[in-house]
Formats: structure tokens, C-alpha cells, sequence
């Protein structure tokens, strides 16, 4: 009995212990996840937004400024909005090398993008060589990985390249971010893409990086591209 006892205990110290702990103020973890249900609960998800740019909306549709005008992109599954806990999330994952975070946002989009119209390859979007040396890591392709294999779709981080360097988009305005990632991306000259693409990327703000990448593809082949992003920026 008492060596009962005494496993007893260890096993509810171990899973004390060994409990995921949120990542944004460290309670305890809510559904084996690395979040606590307080947080979990206050997840801003975009749940109707335009199908063009992901821009929350009172109800599905396009908003106003994507009426009558074409885009690149023929949908945006933006599954949340840009706010607490994405806010805290992101940049831990997108300057400070915090992966943990970004699993934890590549589970919570397959929550939602199991619903979307299911392309034929998942596309991150590349960072540029010597950024990516910088980094260390591709915070696009750290989302897309776990997503294809949640999902079931082939993952084809060969079909776009960065190539050429460009500025932060976050320090530039609209106008500004569309001149400096124009003809930043192209497809190797050896692939050809298939006809439908999700490109995946952490947070869309004005989509101009998006809309660049998705020029590239279709210029290459592809006859849809749609965007699947994390947060869009309102």
C-alpha cells in the first residue's frame, strides 16, 4: 500500500511538472496546449472577414476597397485578428527565436483551415538568403511545416525564392511596402507550380508581400493562389 501510495505521488508531481504551461503568463496549459484557457478563451479569431484580404467584416463578403478590383489572390483565410494573445505570440516567434510559439499558432490555423477550399501544396513565403542567415530560421516555413502535415498537403518551399533583399515592411507605409518587395519573389525556372496554392505566411498587413508572391506564382503557372495567414492586421 504504501509503495502505492508513494507512485502515486510521483505520477501527480510528474504530470504537475510536466503540464504545458501557457506561453503568455505561464498558468497552467488548458487541453494539453501550450495556452491556459483564460487566454485560450480570449483568442481574437476572425471569424467573418472579406474572402479577398481577410479584413474583419460584420459578415462574409468583400469589403468595399476590394469591390471591383482585382487581386492576385483569389482568397484570404486570416484566422485571427491582430490582437491579445497574437500580439504577445508573434513577435516571440518572429524576432526572438521562440518556436514554441509558432507551433502553437501553426496548431491553432489547422483548427480553422481544415475548412478552407484545400489546395494542391502549401507555400510558405520565403525569407531572403541573408535574412534567413540572420534569423536563423524561416518563421513561414516553421507554420507551413506542421500545417501540411496536419492537413495533408504537400508542403513545396522549392516553388518561390526571395531574390531580392528588401527593407522591414513593418518601418514602411502602403505605398512604400508595395515598391519594395515588387519583383522580390520568382519561381526557379525548373518548377512549375500546380494550379492551386495556399501561400503561408504569420501576420498580413497591407498584403503587398502576399500579393508579390502570389504575382510570381501565377506568372509561373499557377492559376489559383490563395493566402493562409495566422493574424491579420485590421
Amino acid at each position: 500500500m504504501d509503495a502505492l501510495k508513494v507512485d502515486g505521488w510521483w505520477q501527480r508531481a510528474a504530470c504537475l511538472l510536466l503540464a504545458p504551461r501557457c506561453l503568455i503568463c505561464r498558468e497552467r496549459g488548458f487541453n494539453g496546449a501550450d495556452l491556459c484557457a483564460s487566454c485560450t478563451e480570449r483568442l481574437p479569431w476572425n471569424r467573418t472577414s472579406c474572402l479577398r484580404c481577410g479584413i474583419p467584416l460584420a459578415a462574409d463578403g468583400e469589403c468595399g476597397a476590394c469591390l471591383g478590383q482585382h487581386s492576385t489572390l483569389t482568397q484570404t483565410r486570416a484566422v485571427f485578428v491582430y490582437g491579445f494573445p497574437l500580439d504577445r505570440l508573434v513577435p516571440r516567434f518572429k524576432f526572438h527565436r521562440d518556436l514554441a510559439a509558432g507551433r502553437l499558432m501553426s496548431g491553432l490555423m489547422a483548427q480553422s483551415l481544415g475548412s478552407a477550399p484545400r489546395p494542391n501544396a502549401i507555400v510558405p513565403v520565403p525569407l531572403h538568403p541573408h535574412r534567413m542567415r540572420q534569423r536563423g530560421y524561416d518563421q513561414a516555413l516553421e507554420l507551413a511545416r506542421p500545417l501540411a502535415t496536419v492537413l495533408g498537403l504537400p508542403l513545396r518551399q522549392e516553388l518561390l525564392q526571395r531574390v531580392r533583399p528588401t527593407a522591414p515592411q513593418s518601418e514602411l507605409d502602403a505605398g512604400q511596402r508595395q515598391r519594395n518587395v515588387a519583383r522580390a519573389f520568382a519561381v526557379p525556372s525548373h518548377a512549375r507550380p500546380p494550379d492551386h496554392v495556399a501561400l503561408v505566411d504569420d501576420v498580413m498587413t497591407t498584403g503587398a508581400t502576399l500579393h508579390a508572391a502570389a504575382r510570381a506564382l501565377l506568372d509561373a503557372g499557377a492559376e489559383r493562389v490563395d493566402a493562409w495567414v495566422c493574424a491579420r492586421v485590421p
